[in-house]
């Protein structure tokens, strides 16, 4: 999943996806102008590929992350839906916010976050977290899941197998979590428990290392967490995609396209490559090719089994026919039939953000 330096698609990133078959791109607010040019944007970026449609994607959780600011509606924090205790409201909301990510032509939300508010000291989950209370986090967020994909939207939860008890930020650093491996089942698990019988499209890593799971390796690079905890041991069948890999928790270590190997590896279907905290634009695209040599050079010598790449193609591919089956038509803004004006920032969607902020 690749990333854009600004507000229309390059000629690098055109040549890009002729040479590779890149799954998506992820938009923020560098990408991000105005509603009309978001729309424009999401239909240009389809015409790169020539096979499936592309994910669209953005972090649109609602509070201090939401990459698209008004007049789209300005969502409170999740944290205010925990407070509610409301799964009504969380439907409400969710089946809002997808009208307007589809408006726009967006397709995936980086949503819910499924991380349980245990530590008040955490500088990065907070009150992006639905609650301190592992079953009803577990509640809400099927609830916000069920509501965004019977809208369009595919959802993905994040950060698995837990980023809610950590008291520094991946962004910085390479974050710690002492936890036994049975507080983890029994605390941490359960609202991704809960997301997978919701059907969730997507799951997202946690760039986190667990000594109890993993000595060594952080939960997007381990295949003892990626592969054998959520894909066996949780059964999970959907997209598995890593955090951004240019964030310090891996970067401090890996190149990008040295993480991209281990992450696919160890058993993830894709890789969010953002430049999100990087000033220099000019190296965007360029990462974006070394990361897609390296995964391409690592399957050829065996570090990636040819197998791992079919079994993540067979997912993305039916996300895609389960998500994207009209992409190409329904974000095309020729073809809109009710006006943005009429959508973003509604009175009706205000209505349901002023009633979360009730709870703030």
């Amino acid at each position: 999943m690749g990333s854009l330096p600004g507000v229309t698609i390059p000629s690098e990133l055109r040549s890009l996806a002729r040479e590779f078959n890149l799954g998506g791109v992820i938009l923020f607010a560098r990408n991000i102008e105005a509603p009309e040019q978001v729309a424009e944007l999401s239909h240009d970026l389809q015409s790169l590929s020539t096979d499936t449609p592309l994910w669209v994607s953005v972090d649109q959780e609602g509070g201090r992350v939401a990459r698209l600011r008004s007049p789209f509606t300005e969502w409170p924090p999740m944290a205010t839906l925990g407070r509610s205790g409301d799964t009504t409201l969380a439907t409400r909301f969710a089946t809002a916010l997808a009208a307007e990510l589809r408006a726009v032509g967006v397709s995936l939300d980086y949503a819910p976050v499924l991380d349980i508010h245990t530590n008040p000291k955490n500088p990065v989950i907070g009150d992006r977290a639905l609650a301190e209370d592992a079953k009803m986090v577990g509640v809400l967020g099927s609830a916000i899941i069920t509501a965004l994909q019977e809208n369009g939207i595919a959802a993905c939860g994040k950060h698995f197998p837990g980023h809610g008890d950590t008291s520094t930020d991946s962004h910085d650093e390479l974050p710690i979590v002492e936890h036994p491996p049975d507080r983890i089942r029994r605390v941490e698990f359960v609202p991704f428990r809960s997301a997978i019988q919701a059907n969730v499209a997507f799951m997202m890593t946690a760039h986190v290392l667990i000594p109890s799971l993993d000595e060594e390796k952080p939960a997007t690079l381990s295949p003892r967490i990626v592969r054998a905890l959520l894909r066996e041991e949780l059964g999970y069948d959907g997209v598995i995609l890593s955090d951004d890999l240019e964030m310090e928790a891996l970067a401090k270590s890996y190149s990008p396209a040295e993480s991209a190997v281990e992450a696919i590896a160890a058993g993830c279907d894709g890789v969010l490559v953002c430049r999100a905290r990087v000033e220099d634009r000019t190296r965007d695209i360029e990462v974006q090719v070394e990361v897609l040599e390296a995964l391409v050079h690592a399957v050829e010598d065996g570090r990636i089994p040819f197998k791992r790449v079919e079994d993540a193609l067979r997912r993305q591919r039916l996300a895609k026919e389960r998500f994207l089956r009209d992409a190409r038509e329904t974000s095309n803004p020729s073809r809109r039939r009710t006006p943005l004006a009429a959508v973003l920032g509604c009175d009706s969607h205000r209505r349901v953000a002023d009633e979360m902020a009730r709870f703030l």
